[in-house]
């Protein structure tokens, strides 16, 4: 089953590797990994997607929660956080298809990040679904390169 968690850290060195070390000695493998500052200097936050059983990651919160440098684990049940991911993508744009890029970025609520005579990159945020939906459309045009950041949450 997949699981988004947010654990709420000092931002210290070593943090993040106790605390993906703790997933993975618990079972968890782990679909996206995000770590930023907070609005606090001295804090960061840890937006981890997991896939593992719901008795193992009753565990591993609680284990979390014993770490030193840890503040503050939460658990989003599906439904309670607000979720979204940004993906960067370059795609193949001659004259002929540029229209219909821009007609799909349109639709998606994309941006042009970036325009060359023969290439488009394009920012799109969402939940996983939309992005996943975009990214299938841009497909038969020629994806050159992407890079996802993964889930973001913030509880409702």
């Amino acid at each position: 089953m997949r699981h988004t968690i947010s654990v709420l850290v000092e931002n210290k060195f070593g943090v993040l590797a106790r605390v993906s070390g703790m997933f993975s000695g618990r079972g968890f493998n782990i679909d996206s990994l995000n770590v930023a500052p907070t609005q606090e200097d001295s804090m960061s936050r840890i937006t981890a997607v997991l896939n593992g059983d719901d008795r193992a990651l009753d565990l591993c919160i609680k284990q979390l929660r014993k770490l030193i440098n840890v503040v503050d684990v939460i658990d989003f049940p599906d439904g309670s956080a607000v979720a979204r991911e940004l993906v960067l993508v370059k795609v193949k744009a001659d004259t002929r298809s540029r229209s219909e890029l821009l007609q799909i970025k349109d639709i998606f609520r994309a941006k042009i990040v970036n325009l060359s005579e023969n290439e488009l990159m394009i920012e799109c945020t969402g939940d996983d679904g939309k992005i996943t939906a975009f990214l299938r459309l841009l497909e038969p045009f020629g994806i050159l390169e992407l890079a996802r950041t993964g889930r973001l949450a913030l509880k409702r």
